[in-house]
């Protein structure tokens, strides 16, 4: 699902030539959404990189360099309970091997995975700054796949196009939001309608803990 921008949206290009990305400002239900999605805290979030059809966040666009200074190179989180264990049934199925095998018998394909590595650096880099992440990327790219919750993740953010394993991957998945909202409406969050954006900083203890790749 698309995101509206409002004031204090992020936006950046990548390497890809396409147009524009505007990722939304997370108001504070989203901060508290995605916090009770994944069942921890929430730091570093830049923005809400897509939305499920019920309005609520399943993909976080984070800064590469977390509040406490710890370098963090998932650029886009997948927060949905319901999307993160379609996505990892799938990879129960061997699909990772199948498309690294892949990968190396297939040049066009390599080409653009390579190009959708390229891709992922650069639209990070539009969301922050961490030396130590220069050049690398996440989920195996550019040469292979070892994690495709950063692969559907990144094709979500971006839309089709751009991450040919990531697009084959969000294909073969279910409809993550075809029961509705995967958490209850709570007092303190209204939802699935979520209100103005947050212009001020998050506070510190807002985002997924620092691993290397985006699972949930």
């Amino acid at each position: 699902m698309a995101v509206e921008p409002t004031d204090g949206d992020v936006m950046a290009t990548g390497r890809s030539g396409g147009a524009p990305q505007v990722w939304q400002a997370p108001t504070r239900d989203d901060l508290a959404a995605a916090q009770e999605q994944l069942g921890r805290p929430v730091r570093g979030v830049a923005g809400v990189a897509h939305r499920c059809a019920c309005g609520l966040p399943d993909v976080l666009a984070t800064r590469p360099r977390l509040d406490d200074g710890t370098p963090f190179p998932t650029a886009f989180y997948a927060t949905c309970p319901r999307l993160t264990r379609a996505i990892s049934t799938l990879e129960g199925t061997g699909l990772m091997r199948e498309m690294t095998r892949r990968l190396g018998e297939d040049a066009e394909l390599a080409t653009a995975y390579a190009a959708a590595h390229e891709d992922y650096v650069a639209r990070r880099a539009e969301l922050g700054e961490a030396g130590e992440l220069d050049g690398v990327s996440a989920g195996g790219m550019p040469t292979r796949v070892k994690c495709l919750h950063v692969l559907v993740a990144h094709a979500l953010a971006v839309g089709p196009g751009i991450n040919p394993l990531g697009d084959e991957a969000l294909a073969l998945l279910p409809d993550w939001g075809a029961a509705g909202p995967c958490l209850a409406p709570a007092p303190d969050r209204t939802s699935p309608v979520l209100s103005s954006p947050v212009v001020a900083p998050s506070p510190p203890g807002d985002a997924p803990p620092p691993v290397d790749e985006a699972r949930a």
